[in-house]
């Protein structure tokens, strides 16, 4: 039977075309220029898919979802818009939108968009879909308002298969919000896959995330399945996606846009139903301006864009994650005050992350159940102090880099060692290096060049 797709739209030509093309694709459409006009038609039933511009005169379009779902109309909706905010997404969604197209698109994306929603509706198993097991309690340690609305946002939005994005210093809990995403929603029974993208180099990430058949290159002795492939009917985390190489974004894109996979040397896409989670320390926002990411991709992947704040932003938690840590490292231990007043005058680089480090090991260095500052510091060597005349006035931002570099200086530039003491990764230190050099603040620690 035909299909038929309702497509509210305010602008007449927008309205024909659309309608034009999800004809020639085999769809029956039916049209409404305002808000009103589609609530009556979806009330009289017989509409499998909504297609909506969220801008509509009179009634909006999240208006409308919102008056339909009141009136019993459970159609699916996919919505289209040129100025959506992070608000009107997660609206969207709860609503029960499965999807966001932003303007401008190609009638082509439309198309495509719908022959896969309405192509999964029919082929969906009911029970999956409802997630019959109650989705695990994670806690969220922290009391901070900023992170307790982002997770209160990634609850809204767990369901969707909408793309999300997490934006953060290394840190700050990515992965973790990834996971809380995935173990919230209606597919927490189903695989979740994580990859780093920064780890591999392209040849070998394409292969990771795609697939390959035998043969396809040198080595290639034997069919590989790839990532999206392994979390079909999951959940996919690309961790810094900010590293993939340009030419793969491309790749990407085509499979967030189709939800089929082109494994290397293969004849024939091969469909997959994934929900994307990617990660970044990086501003994808000047990645973009400057050439290095690609924009198309950044919006898709920006569907629910949701940002950590570093630790320094949310000094409050210091206390709370500090004795959460102390819990699951410890063994009766307890902070001094004095201690207590050491951590939270740190500027944490390394974030969450970094604090954990800090009180795992001085639970090991500790001669007895209270930590003292001393039990703090690293193991075998002492961390540079900076004298507090010369951190007067000065900026978070800048006290961090001074503490970098200082320890930089206190290692003779060795990194691997400067990272440890810091508490943070490799990759951090250098990412936290790049910044300083792209903002043209001076790395005075010797041997710049080999920084």
């Amino acid at each position: 039977m035909m299909k038929r797709i309702l497509v509210v739209e305010d602008e007449a030509g927008m309205r024909a075309g659309l309608a034009e093309v999800l004809g020639r694709g085999g769809f029956s459409v039916e049209s409404a220029a305002t808000g009103d006009e589609g609530l009556a038609r979806l009330q009289r039933g017989g509409i499998d898919l909504l297609i909506t511009d969220l801008r509509l005169p009179g009634m909006s379009g999240l208006e409308l979802l919102r008056e339909a779902r009141a009136a019993g109309a459970e159609a699916p909706a996919i919505v289209i818009t040129a100025h959506g905010t992070v608000e009107d997404a997660v609206a969207a969604l709860k609503l029960g939108a499965l999807d966001f197209l932003q303007k401008p698109f190609s009638p082509a994306d439309l198309l495509h968009l719908a022959t896969r929603v309405l192509g999964e509706r029919a082929a969906a198993d009911p029970a999956a879909r409802r997630g019959d097991a109650p989705p695990p309690r994670r806690p969220v340690v922290s009391r901070d308002p900023a992170v307790l609305r982002v997770f209160e946002i990634a609850e809204s939005v767990a369901s969707s298969r909408a793309p999300v994005l997490i934006e953060g210093e290394s840190g700050t809990g990515k992965e973790l919000l990834a996971r809380f995403l995935h173990e919230r929603g209606s597919r927490r029974s189903r695989p979740f896959v994580a990859v780093n993208c920064a780890a591999l180099p392209r040849e070998l990430l394409e292969s990771e995330l795609f697939g390959h058949e035998r043969g396809a290159f040198t080595g290639a002795i034997t069919r590989k399945t790839g990532k999206f492939e392994l979390a079909n009917g999951g959940t996919i985390l690309l961790d810094e996606v900010s590293e993939m190489e340009f030419g793969l974004q491309a790749k990407l894109l085509r499979v967030l846009q189709e939800y089929e996979v082109d494994r290397v040397g293969g004849s024939a896409p091969v469909p997959v139903d994934v929900r994307v989670v990617a990660t970044t320390n990086r501003r994808m926002r000047e990645l973009v301006d400057r050439g290095k990411f690609r924009e198309d991709l950044f919006y898709r992947l920006m569907v629910v864009p949701l940002t950590l704040p570093p630790l320094r932003e949310r000094r409050g938690d210091v206390d709370l994650l500090a004795d959460h840590f102390l819990q699951r490292y410890g063994s009766g231990h307890r902070l001094s005050p004095e201690a207590r007043a050491a951590l939270q005058a740190r500027p944490w680089p390394g974030n969450v992350r970094e604090l954990e480090h800090t009180i795992e090991r001085a639970v090991l260095l500790a001669r007895g159940p209270v930590i003292e500052p001393t039990d703090l510091q690293d193991a075998g060597a002492a961390p540079p102090r900076l004298g507090l005349d010369s951190l007067t006035g000065l900026t978070m931002r800048e006290m961090e880099r001074r503490l970098i570099v200082e320890t930089l200086r206190h290692t003779k530039n060795n990194r691997t060692q400067a990272a440890k003491m810091l508490g943070i990764s490799i990759r951090t230190l250098r990412n936290k290096l790049a910044e300083y050099r792209q903002r043209g603040e001076p790395l005075d620690a010797p041997a710049e060049a080999g920084i």
